[in-house]
């Protein structure tokens, strides 16, 4: 995973990387069930390029549902892979399932 996708370990350090954060946050939830497991392995490789193609203008946030179950329910999160965009208290799915770097660059450059 890319250096620039921040990984929080429970709820608490997800939302303080999200109160801290001066850019929109790509919220991308990962699921550790085994249906989930390969497809969320495929989507790392994706969201760590997005994290560095769009350092500066969005912060990446690599979240564990099982370890954030607050921030997981808040944003109505039911399947992994899932992006949710955040910004100012607003926000804007990006869908359930494994997404293509090009589709994750089409929604960000129409939301940022």
């Amino acid at each position: 995973m890319a250096k620039r996708v921040h990984q929080p370990r429970e709820d608490a350090e997800f939302d303080f990387i999200l109160g801290m954060s001066p850019v929109p946050v790509l919220a991308y939830f990962i699921g550790t069930w085994p249906k989930a497991v390969e497809s969320c392995r495929a989507m790392d490789l994706v969201v760590g390029g997005i994290a560095e193609e769009y350092a500066g203008r969005v912060t990446v946030v690599r979240t564990d549902m099982s370890r954030c179950p607050g921030a997981t329910g808040r944003y109505g999160i039911t399947g992994a892979p899932s992006c949710v965009l955040v910004e100012e208290g607003r926000t804007a799915p990006l869908g359930t399932g494994p997404l293509a770097a090009a589709e994750i660059r089409e929604f960000l450059d129409g939301h940022l």
